[in-house]
């Protein structure tokens, strides 16, 4: 028994451990706090742990809750074509607080939007001429974040720039 409490490694040790542990998990893909904390905690570091490691990591830059929505946003706006909506659930799910998720989405104007939206329906090459077709539209611009209003000014906008 004495020699397996030898081997434990000591409080510092973990703690150290889950400091590098995190900073190796940021460097790959970044992440809030919160998300970090789970991530931590999924590997069985205790909770004082978690909270020294995030502290460290918040102490040196790694961890920075503005940048990390920033990024997020910008990627999801660009890679999935996410609207305003969608992103701000998302961060708000993720633990950012929400003045810096509101920070992140109104980087993007109206008209960008706009501009996103009718880029997504030009994708799906799908025409917009009957009720049903405009109607499954909004449908896909609604789950993709976009505001009602704004959703459907796009459909009138890119059907008439296809008529």
């Amino acid at each position: 028994m004495q020699e397996w409490d030898s081997q434990q490694p000591s409080a510092p040790d973990r703690a150290q451990e889950a400091f590098e542990r995190g900073l190796a998990a940021i460097r790959r893909r970044e992440r809030g706090t919160a998300e970090l904390a789970d991530w931590l905690t999924e590997r069985d570091f205790t909770p004082a742990e978690v909270s020294t490691a995030i502290g460290r990591l918040t102490e040196v830059g790694e961890v920075d809750h503005r940048r990390f929505a920033e990024r997020f946003a910008e990627d999801k706006r660009e890679l999935r074509g996410w609207g305003p909506e969608r992103v701000r659930e998302t961060l708000t799910s993720r633990g950012i607080p929400p003045e810096l998720v509101e920070l992140a989405i109104e980087a993007e104007g109206r008209d960008d939007q706009l501009e996103r939206a009718e880029a997504l329906l030009a994708r799906r090459a799908q025409p917009l001429e009957d009720d049903g077709a405009r109607g499954r539209a909004l449908a896909f611009l609604t789950r993709r974040g976009y505001e009602y209003e704004l959703a459907y000014e796009a459909i009138r906008r890119h059907r008439g720039a296809t008529a």
